[in-house]
């Protein structure tokens, strides 16, 4: 379980918006807000935020991987989804002042510039531009979050593993209709994002092989055929009514 933790360490004060995606053409002079927020280098493992911290920053990954999970009282724990450069988290925490609901920890070494809470939303509400990129961000998690528990409610191992997969593709360049995942998953990783056991996940992946629906490549998961994934998702979907 990762414990390693550096408050302080890495910090840089000289900032530059112009690195992150989410302030372009913000319509807004961002200038007068640079010198109140810091940058921050992290490593792997590294605890960037833990369930129930009363910090209340926003989080813009820089550079570098990180991944958020949630954690049950038995300490069993469940992956919420990875950020990559380009990427932010902790508005929930910025808006609403509770403290955090979600452990976030580095997967490599990465750097973030960290925003206050009070910052962020001084920059958001002055701009109608990062307002709205704020809300379809919101937007588009909640829709995730809802097609999740709707497959967690309805779906069997299987087709929870078939929704995972396709959601973590991207298309395969060079290979019409196929699809890739890159890095591989690692068994465990996807076994607490959908919530069953790792050996369960093995075994899946055993009879995907056998079907041919999926071939491993040197640094990637290849789905040879997503559209027969899709379909049974959906079938599955629809005999649940």
């Amino acid at each position: 379980m990762p414990s390693r933790r550096r408050p302080a360490p890495g910090v840089r004060t000289l900032i530059s918006f112009s690195r992150i995606p989410f302030f372009k053409d913000a319509g807004l002079d961002l200038a007068p807000f640079e010198p109140r927020c810091r940058w921050r280098k992290f490593d792997v493992d590294e605890i960037l935020v833990d369930f129930e911290d009363s910090s209340t920053d926003v989080f813009f990954v820089v550079a570098g991987d990180v991944r958020i999970l949630n954690r049950t009282l038995a300490g069993k724990e469940i992956i919420l989804g990875e950020m990559r450069g380009g990427q932010f988290f902790g508005e929930l925490s910025a808006i609403d002042g509770v403290g955090r609901s979600a452990n976030v920890t580095a997967l490599t070494r990465g750097e973030a510039c960290i925003v206050p809470a009070p910052v962020f939303r001084e920059m958001v509400y002055a701009s109608p531009t990062l307002s709205e990129r704020v809300m379809r961000m919101l937007a588009g998690r909640v829709r995730e979050l809802n097609a999740r528990l709707m497959e967690q409610s309805v779906l069997d191992l299987r087709h929870r593993l078939y929704s995972e997969l396709l959601r973590l593709s991207t298309p395969r360049p060079g290979h019409e209709g196929e699809r890739v995942v890159t890095p591989p998953p690692y068994h465990h990783v996807l076994a607490a994002r959908i919530g069953c056991r790792r050996e369960q996940v093995t075994r899946e992946f055993t009879h995907m092989s056998q079907e041919e629906l999926i071939e491993r490549t040197r640094g990637a998961l290849v789905l040879k055929k997503p559209q027969v994934l899709e379909a049974r998702v959906v079938q599955a979907l629809r005999e649940s009514d």
